[in-house]
């Protein structure tokens, strides 16, 4: 019944088939560049790193949060302070997780570019670490027993 009533002939139709378009000019208008954006804050210190990454870990609730801040806290080209180093610890003994504190650790050492560096790091946060009660896996698999 009702395709009687709306059927259409075709030959009355004036359809015509749409040309592609390999125009660059029309290709660049009907589509969006993609465009790389940057973050809008002028490049920071190493005072302001270590002052924002201080606050994260300040800030963080939970494992997840400690361990995605350790992350991007490592992931810049740099090695953070060892304020930074402290924070992330105390950070990771509030949530009890004792294997991120020993991988800031691990971390550290693969970071820093000589073995000296590494050492100095472990003078400076020596007291803390015993504190907390983090092992180094140096320790963990030394073979002098």
């Amino acid at each position: 019944m009702f395709s009687r009533a709306f059927r259409i002939p075709t030959a009355r139709l004036a359809i015509k088939p749409i040309a592609p378009v390999f125009n660059k000019a029309a290709l660049q208008t009907a589509f969006v560049k993609p465009i790389r954006m940057y973050s809008s804050h002028d490049e920071e210190t190493f005072e302001e790193f270590t002052a924002r990454y201080e606050k994260e870990f300040d800030e963080a609730y939970d494992v997840f949060e400690v361990q995605r801040v350790l992350n991007n806290c490592f992931s810049y080209d740099l090695v953070p302070a060892p304020a930074v180093i402290e924070r992330a610890l105390l950070a990771a003994r509030r949530v009890n997780d004792l294997p991120t504190a020993m991988r800031v650790f691990e971390a550290l050492k693969y970071k820093v570019e000589t073995p000296d560096q590494y050492e100095a790091y472990l003078v400076e946060l020596e007291d803390l670490r015993k504190e907390l009660g983090v092992p180094l896996k140096e320790e963990l698999f030394s073979k002098e027993e």
